[in-house]
């Protein structure tokens, strides 16, 4: 089995524990988009009581990689997110928490 292939069981071994589902294709799609990032245990996962973090997953990803217009609503969006799998988890896998983004705000299209 690949590292990628390992990543995505892991994902969805997590995904299984918060008792969320997410399509595999955009798993697998969001996950790709993301290039060897996944593979560092620090970039791997969103620091969510990082502020610095939070700015940069709404910049680089919200606004820079999806397109989206600067608002509150991408803020809400990603508390939303924070919430869903947990202000206290520290296993918020950076595939997920995008995926989740991208499901939240309507933009599954990007990855089709």
């Amino acid at each position: 089995m690949s590292k990628f292939d390992e990543a995505i069981v892991t994902y969805q071994g997590e995904l299984s524990k918060l008792g969320i589902s997410i399509d595999a294709t955009l798993l697998t799609s969001v996950t790709k988009g993301l290039g060897p990032s996944i593979y560092n245990a620090d970039s791997s996962k969103v620091s969510s009581s990082d502020p610095e973090e939070i700015a940069r997953v709404k910049n680089n990803f919200l606004i820079g990689k999806l397109g989206l217009a600067n608002g509150p609503e991408l803020d809400a969006a990603i508390q939303a997110v924070v919430n869903q799998m947990g202000a206290s988890n520290r296993n918020k896998y950076r595939a997920i928490f995008y995926a989740l983004l991208t499901i939240n705000l309507g933009k599954e299209s990007f990855y089709a």
